[in-house]
């Protein structure tokens, strides 16, 4: 050690991975060296890691990181290298892929499988608001929800209070037939989904009897204070700015809130702008606010979906070009 300066090696076994690792002429180890504040030097499979030693640990943590995901078989691009860095660093160090961050529920533990799926656990766990935006099969409303059913059984909030704007139904839900429970159980489906998927089914219908759990629409949000609870706001492209500035000023002392939303999925009326995008703007300079962006490479249904999603978002792209 020299001036407060040491160094490592780090041996990586399979040569073949060195170049998805290291990035298109070591950009990737550009990144992490501008971001950690350290200097690497390779040589064959090796790479002497150079700065503080706090620095140097993190470094190292970053590349054993990227490497399990390379090694799982994902594409890392230059976009994930610093949310790894800083994912090493909010974890003290550890390499969060093995078993740092995790979900504890009744029925399962539950883990990251891609980066961007690791940022959205890292904000779960660091911030009071968070916005996960993403197409369909990301895991925005499955994680959500079972980071919510951990913070009720761990004891850390009173209640769990899921919620959705029934767009399809006017919001109001007046119009349909049948009572009340009739009416909102279709748009509220995924979430009891998830909930069943994490919880014994007595477990739940219990909770959900007692108050502990509650599901309803946006609209029912309206005048209330919604405190020590964990509240999630799904399909929240489909709320007005009003509505959405509605919900986000319900939050009361020892709460956390999640937005999930799919930009590309806007149910909305033509001429009606979507509340999630006007709410970013708000919320973006807030400290406590975390912001999440997933894409077509986080999707984690059948693979065939991430590449229709893929081609969809590259389609309505060239269409906005056209326009």
């Amino acid at each position: 050690m020299n001036n407060g300066i040491t160094q490592l090696s780090q041996e990586f076994p399979n040569n073949g991975f060195l170049q998805k690792l290291y990035g298109p002429n070591n950009l990737h180890l550009e990144k992490i060296e501008n971001h950690l504040n350290v200097s690497f030097h390779t040589l064959g499979n090796q790479i002497i890691i150079r700065g503080t030693e706090k620095a140097v640990i993190n470094a190292k943590n970053t590349l054993t990181s990227l490497y399990d995901f390379i090694e799982t078989g994902q594409s890392i691009d230059v976009n994930d290298i610093e949310d790894i860095a800083r994912l090493t660093e909010n974890n003290k160090g550890r390499n969060f892929l093995n078993n740092d961050l995790v979900i504890k529920t009744k029925k399962k533990y539950i883990r990251p499988k891609t980066i961007r799926q690791a940022a959205f656990f890292d904000a779960l766990n660091h911030k009071q608001i968070i916005v996960a935006l993403g197409p369909a099969g990301t895991g925005k409303t499955y994680l959500a929800v079972a980071k919510a059913v951990e913070a009720k059984l761990s004891g850390e909030v009173e209640k769990i209070i899921l919620s959705r704007p029934a767009v399809e139904a006017g919001e109001s839900l007046g119009y349909l037939p049948g009572d009340m429970r009739d009416k909102i159980d279709p748009y509220l489906r995924p979430l009891y989904d998830s909930l069943y998927d994490m919880m014994p089914s007595s477990q739940v219908a219990s909770l959900l009897a007692s108050g502990e759990i509650e599901i309803a629409p946006l609209a029912f949000m309206r005048g209330r204070t919604l405190s020590n609870a964990f509240i999630i706001l799904d399909e929240a492209q489909n709320t007005t700015p009003i509505q959405m500035k509605m919900f986000l000023t319900r939050m009361g002392k020892n709460s956390k809130t999640v937005l999930t939303a799919d930009l590309s999925q806007v149910d909305l009326p033509r001429g009606i702008s979507s509340g999630i995008k006007d709410a970013l703007e708000v919320l973006r300079p807030i400290e406590e606010v975390g912001e999440i962006t997933m894409s077509h490479k986080d999707v984690i249904r059948h693979s065939i979906v991430a590449k229709i999603i893929s081609n969809y978002s590259k389609r309505d792209k060239q269409i906005n070009r056209n326009e």
